[in-house]
């Protein structure tokens, strides 16, 4: 490949774009009329405008996105996440044109992008399982005896999609019926799809995921856990390579189950296998994410492994450069997603001008981000600004590191989830190990953010720890563990 088009904007772009750059591979940025001054249309060789703001009139237009892919002559897509970066309809696209679309197959992407669908298929696997139902509920009544019989409280799940959408938790029979007409509503209304299953309820799970890569010469390795436990509204803030509470023994084995999941669909690329891990330690397979996941650079930074590099060679043909025997985890590595949210406002998203935006920089800092000082936050995309992430020699030093980096992360114009990025890394829930996905619901109180307070502390913590008299250095390894931060001269 030597022109790729990145089917996507923002931070993702760029982070794609600058692997591309690196291998000298020519790059081609796609973007809206709202995003025409973005730094990823800048740092591209070339650019199209594929449509006004509306992501439905530009960035998911998939017969646009062919028409200049073709113009250009591009012979690959990487779609990032988000957008149609599971859509099977543009992955078959691109491959009717003769483009590589740089991800899994589309009977891959269509298998895994239903709930059900994937539970069949990795059921022949010996993978673990919630107790549940494998096929679509329509009747209430049998609905009401199945529920019954894996005993409640149940998890009504939408088959579709993703988000939190489509879900309800039913603690008894006299609640089933409303709360399953309300699941089924609500997954027609946002996914088109009002198909429902049945599983139990694991109160309080640990949200843990581990990241796979597949070939087209039948191997299959997995890159170790991130722990994503902390959530608003069931989507991650903070993440985390590797959990703090799995041990050896148990990596292995949640390894194992996901390449067993990969397998299942001839998994080609890279891809994430989520379990949730109860609090005995018991795991079960949740679902498989088929594309790059926001979190990856904490992997990145904890093995030295580009995962774009991998995804681009794989998509050329190219056996994995490494082998499961190969990987070592390198210290620890946290990740904040820097939302334009009010954390004191249930996380609302907030929108306005960048008045002030300056990174953090130092040893074992990454700043992906896709946003100049001046810039307006639109309001038609996910209003996550950047992602911020600390590398350290362990994991407490890299909570040390991230207090630092978002005491240095001046930004002004917008609320952001800065502030709560220091409660939690503060708490010592999250400190000691010690939380589940239930993490906001069972610490964080809106009127416990004073972005000034929250500021002084950062500071405070900055100060000491640059006092402390650390012996350690982080050693240059890999691709992402260079003495400056990541984001260093982006738009060369």
């Amino acid at each position: 490949m030597k022109k790729i088009l990145i089917a996507n904007r923002g931070e993702i772009a760029l982070r794609v774009m600058r692997t591309c750059k690196q291998m000298g591979i020519s790059t081609v940025a796609i973007y809206s009329e709202a995003d025409r001054n973005s730094p990823h249309v800048r740092f591209a060789d070339e650019a199209v405008c594929v449509g006004p703001a509306p992501s439905k009139e530009s960035y998911l237009k998939i017969d646009t996105i062919i028409d200049v892919c073709k113009k250009l002559n591009v012979d690959g897509v990487h779609p990032g996440y988000g957008f149609l970066s599971e859509n099977a309809n543009f992955a078959k696209a691109c491959n009717d044109n003769g483009i590589i679309f740089i991800g899994p197959s589309v009977e891959a992407i269509e298998i895994m992008g239903s709930k059900l669908a994937a539970k069949q298929a990795v059921s022949k696997f010996d993978v673990p399982l919630v107790p549940g139902t494998d096929q679509p509920i329509a009747d209430i009544n049998e609905a009401k005896k199945l529920a019954s019989g894996i005993g409640f409280p149940i998890l009504i799940k939408a088959s579709a999609g993703g988000g939190g959408k489509g879900m309800r938790i039913v603690n008894n029979v006299e609640e089933f019926e409303e709360q399953m007409k309300l699941a089924v509503s609500e997954a027609t209304s946002a996914f088109g799809d009002g198909s429902v299953f049945i599983e139990k309820f694991v109160s309080s799970p640990r949200h843990i995921e581990i990241q796979v890569l597949g070939d087209t010469h039948g191997n299959i390795v997995y890159l170790f856990e991130r722990d994503c436990s902390v959530q608003r509204r069931h989507q991650k803030v903070v993440e985390e390579a590797p959990s703090a509470v799995l041990t050896p023994a148990l990596r292995k084995q949640m390894g194992e189950a996901a390449v067993q999941v990969a397998k299942s669909v001839n998994y080609l690329g890279a891809g994430t296998v989520e379990f949730i891990v109860n609090a005995n330690l018991d795991f079960y397979f949740l679902e498989m994410n088929t594309r790059l996941q926001v979190e990856h650079p904490v992997t990145e930074m904890i093995t030295g492994i580009d995962l774009v590099k991998e995804q681009i060679n794989i998509a050329r043909g190219e056996k994995i450069s490494f082998t499961q025997e190969d990987l070592k985890i390198n210290g620890h590595a946290i990740e904040l997603r820097v939302y334009a949210e009010d954390p004191s406002n249930n996380f609302l998203p907030d929108i306005g001008k960048l008045e002030v935006y300056q990174i953090p920089v130092g040893e074992g800092v990454r700043v992906d981000d896709g946003f100049d000082e001046g810039m307006d936050i639109p309001i038609y995309y996910d209003p996550m600004i950047a992602k911020l992430v600390a590398h350290g020699v362990n994991r407490q030093d890299a909570i040390e590191k991230l207090k630092k980096a978002i005491a240095e992360y001046k930004i002004v114009g917008v609320k952001t989830t800065l502030p709560f990025g220091t409660f939690v890394l503060n708490h010592a829930a999250f400190t000691t190990g010690n939380f589940d996905t239930k993490f906001v619901d069972n610490y964080f109180h809106p009127d416990q953010i004073n972005e000034e307070e929250a500021l002084l502390v950062a500071l405070i913590a900055a100060k000491l720890y640059d006092e402390k008299d650390h012996a350690f250095e982080i050693s240059e390894s890999g691709n992402f563990q260079k003495k400056s931060y990541w984001r260093t001269n982006r738009l060369e």
